[in-house]
């Protein structure tokens, strides 16, 4: 896993596309019980080259209910982003997660883990490539994730630009999240 770790770090695949240049950051060990695919890094975790470095970690924090210890600890959680460099910034938010980081790194990166108990599916585009069949959206995914463990748990991303669908759903922080909690203590 370390060499793999190491070759994704000096990965350029798609430089000509990233406006910050490649700074691929990506988080695991063999070991990881808990991995977390999200989307992309955005400018700050680009920048510090630690996942989820911003408020959008602080919320998925709050939500798993562990501290910074405990997450940045790579045999509890591994980080996979579906892109792991930035992509760049669009019109409403960060541009999609280049889509050649998962066509080259994730069977490699996911055929090491020996010991992992759950994988969060953590919005759209992680959900729509760990679910390219599923007819639901993200909200029914949510809602009804009991359908997709004990392997996968979807949910939604944790950015605070994502807090007007946290406000339309007030369902997910006053049943899912406990429930998720659980889980991952269990795990843990």
């Amino acid at each position: 896993m370390k060499e793999l770790l190491s070759e994704i770090r000096k990965c350029t695949i798609c430089a000509e596309h990233l406006p910050l240049g490649p700074r691929p950051v990506i988080e695991a060990s063999a070991k990881s019980k808990i991995i977390v695919v999200g989307q992309a890094p955005g400018t700050k975790v680009h920048e510090s080259g630690i996942p989820w470095d911003d408020q959008s970690g602080k919320k998925l924090r709050e939500w798993l209910n562990v501290d910074n210890h405990t997450f940045c600890n790579v045999d509890n959680f591994g980080i996979v982003p579906m892109g792991f460099c930035y992509p760049g910034k669009g019109e409403t938010g960060d541009l999609p997660p280049r889509k050649e980081c998962a066509a080259t790194w994730h069977d490699l990166v996911f055929k090491s883990f020996k010991e992992v108990k759950l994988i969060l599916v953590i919005g759209t585009y992680a959900q729509e490539y760990f679910f390219p069949k599923n007819e639901n959206n993200l909200t029914d995914k949510v809602r009804n994730y009991h359908k997709f463990l004990p392997k996968y748990w979807p949910l939604p991303h944790p950015s605070p630009v994502n807090r007007f669908w946290r406000s339309r759903n007030p369902w997910f922080e006053s049943k899912v999240v406990p429930q998720l909690q659980k889980r991952i203590k269990e795990i843990l």
